[in-house]
């Protein structure tokens, strides 16, 4: 009988030498309104179960009452950490749905927008990771770096949390004068300051023993658990949407898919989930690069934007690779102008679901550090 057998038995009920503790869900190393529901033998784990709905918005339910432009601002309140992904992946769904083409300069923006998101979300991170470790300081060097790309996506549409940038057919501003010169700058600026990261928290003696060997996670486990993004691959295995099933104009980018290799203790561990997400700030830079250099200077964003979204009846399935994983939008239509049925596959829900898993026999102090590992944000898991 497997471990998570066990607690599927022993579901709510309390041994005698047992202790019941609530972590949440007011409790800022949450990282959200999330409620832990912790068994302990002492200050072991036995198990834990994660509650949820401290954030429930009906996301899915509101879309049946939306036309499909009015959803995509409630796509950025799921995932607010990684808005740019939420309207990019919808906006190509529908897309799809549609047989919508975009231009190029459209895929070129978008690129580029969605991966300074995702720099700047992994930034958020492992800055909030090195506080639930107790290392202060960087923190503060990486809000420093991410509020630079915030500051980038201002000057383009006037937003610096919730977008509603990507819309259906192209995107809601063309990139204001200087930006390919301003986000360049940002990369040449940035691309040494991950070394001070590493420096400041990665390599530090005191951060790998938290870190290395702790909450691991075998790579068959993290599949039998739909795991993805950062949480699969630092389990070893090489998947990646942008490589192994091309959207957008990812095929046209040379970069790697980072795995973790056990460095500072197992692979799958605390600390290569967190280095994984450092590792792939710097192939977003390569990506960003090479879409800046590549990027046309001349077309209309708002060329190929149909006058109504109307899809024909059907349904479509669309995936991308979001800064926490696997996230995808289910779509039926029946022809309206409303979607008939929205179901989004969150990312970070799927992750949550091993928490458990990877916590039960680990000591009180490291669930802190575990749950910091996985990057979950509650509003998608919610939704």
């Amino acid at each position: 009988m497997t471990v998570s057998e066990k607690s599927a038995d022993n579901f709510g009920v309390v041994k005698a030498e047992e202790m019941v503790l609530n972590m949440g869900p007011q409790h800022p190393s949450t990282h959200g309104v999330l409620r832990l529901k912790i068994y302990t033998d002492g200050e072991i784990v036995s198990r834990i179960e994660p509650h949820l709905g401290y954030l429930h918005r009906c996301f899915e339910k509101h879309c049946e009452y939306l036309s499909y432009e009015q959803v995509i601002p409630f796509t950025d309140r799921c995932d607010y950490l990684a808005s740019m992904a939420n309207n990019h992946i919808y906006a190509m769904a529908v897309e799809k749905l549609m047989d919508l083409e975009v231009t190029e300069k459209v895929e070129y923006i978008r690129v580029i927008m969605v991966e300074l998101q995702r720099i700047a979300s992994h930034l958020m991170a492992i800055g909030t990771f090195g506080l639930d470790v107790g290392g202060i300081t960087p923190f503060t060097y990486t809000f420093r770096d991410r509020e630079r790309i915030l500051d980038l996506f201002e000057y383009t549409c006037g937003a610096r949390l919730l977008y509603n940038y990507i819309w259906v057919g192209g995107v809601s501003h063309d990139l204001p004068v200087n930006f390919v010169r301003l986000a360049t700058e940002f990369l040449d600026y940035f691309e040494p300051q991950i070394d001070e990261y590493n420096n400041l928290l990665t390599f530090n003696k005191i951060f790998i023993e938290r870190t290395g060997d702790v909450g691991v996670l075998p790579a068959d486990v993290a599949i039998n658990y739909a795991a993805s993004g950062p949480v699969l691959r630092a389990s070893g295995v090489k998947w990646d949407l942008r490589r192994d099933d091309p959207y957008s104009i990812y095929d046209r980018f040379d970069f790697d898919v980072i795995v973790g290799d056990g460095q500072m203790g197992t692979v799958g561990d605390c600390w290569d989930r967190y280095y994984v997400r450092v590792l792939e700030m710097r192939e977003s830079v390569k990506i960003l690069r090479q879409a800046l250099a590549q990027m046309p200077t001349e077309g209309d964003v708002h060329e190929n934007l149909p006058k109504k979204v109307r899809p024909p009846e059907g349904s479509v399935y669309f995936r991308g690779e979001s800064p926490r994983g696997e996230l995808g939008f289910f779509i039926a239509s029946d022809g309206k102008s409303k979607p008939f049925r929205v179901k989004m596959r969150s990312p970070a829900f799927c992750n949550l679901s091993l928490f458990s898993e990877i916590s039960e026999g680990w000591m009180l102090s490291d669930i802190v550090t575990i749950l910091g590992s996985i990057d979950i944000v509650l509003g998608e898991t919610d939704r």
